[in-house]
């Protein structure tokens, strides 16, 4: 029973939290999961693509106990994605508004998750776990294209990801567009889960002053260097500017969380100073923002391989 055959009911679609998750096997979809349950949101997990829709209804009709539901898809449900695009589309036909979640990470990192656990791909079946990877991705494109909310995986162990779920997804206070700023380094590969993307390289680097080297951007001394450089300042603003100038458009649109991501070369110094300032500022103008530093301790999180996201 497809969604527009579905009766409309008293209850009001539009006010169901609505969080569809999906993404490559390996990626962290059990951690998303689990990060959406604590944050207050009913989880139905191994959810066959043919019951999204009936499961939309049943959550619109039960009452506050799961106005905040979540439905986890993936390839472990034999009738797993023919065509999630248009159950999307057919919900929000009915008057749901779905947010599709996207859960990636590179190939190098999904192998080296399997091959910890020991598990085979679901789709591997007589070939290699590279084959079974492939043919996920060529599976998942479409719904990868439409996703409205992308969390790559690659550099994040589980702790991180959930707290990045829990940022993005817990209740806000205001239905404001919520902000992370990220800093990253260039030389590290750029976040492919960014909204935007910026490059702070042109001010000069604190890594060559030999009393800020050892030293992050979050640290006084090493912000203020950065923030005192010659354009610093009318970057921050004008950026911020842009930001600000986009959020009424998301909003109508529908978009909850942006991801900022401001690179520099190394992600420790610069990067990290910009972001912080700039999610200051779009704190001061009423739309929450946090930090994450993706490579400020790249050495510590790259080898921390006990733990890292549930393969599943």
């Amino acid at each position: 029973m497809g969604v527009a055959a579905v009766h409309a009911g008293s209850s009001d679609r539009s006010e169901l939290d609505l969080v569809i998750v999906t993404g490559i096997s390996g990626g962290g979809r059990s951690t998303v999961a689990r990060a959406l349950e604590n944050v207050g949101y009913y989880v139905i997990d191994n959810l066959p693509e043919s019951l999204v829709g009936q499961a939309a209804e049943l959550a619109a009709a039960g009452g506050e106990e799961v106005r905040r539901t979540a439905m986890v898809l993936d390839v472990r449900s034999r009738a797993f994605m023919t065509d999630l695009v248009g159950v999307l589309e057919d919900l929000r036909k009915g008057g749901f508004k779905p947010h599709l979640v996207f859960v990636d990470a590179d190939d190098d990192v999904i192998i080296r998750r399997f091959e910890k656990v020991r598990r085979a791909h679901p789709l591997q079946g007589d070939g290699m776990l590279a084959d079974g990877i492939a043919a996920e991705r060529r599976l998942l494109e479409p719904a990868r294209g439409s996703a409205d909310t992308l969390f790559d995986t690659t550099h994040l162990n589980e702790n991180q990801l959930r707290a990045r779920v829990e940022d993005a997804f817990l209740a806000p206070s205001s239905p404001r567009l919520q902000f992370t700023c990220m800093s990253f380094g260039f030389k590290y590969g750029i976040p492919r889960d960014a909204d935007y993307v910026a490059d702070v390289r042109f001010l000069p680097n604190p890594y060559w002053v030999p009393a800020l080297r050892e030293h992050t951007g979050t640290d006084p001394d090493v912000s203020g260097y950065v923030l005192a450089q010659d354009g610093a300042e009318e970057f921050v603003e004008s950026y911020t500017a842009l930001l600000l100038g986009t959020t009424q458009g998301f909003e109508r649109e529908g978009k909850r969380y942006m991801t900022i991501a401001i690179g520099c070369t190394g992600g420790k110094h610069r990067s990290v100073a910009i972001s912080e300032e700039i999610a200051k500022r779009l704190n001061a103008a009423g739309f929450p923002a946090n930090t994450h530093h993706r490579d400020r301790g790249n050495e510590l999180i790259r080898h921390r391989p006990d733990d890292t996201p549930d393969p599943r």
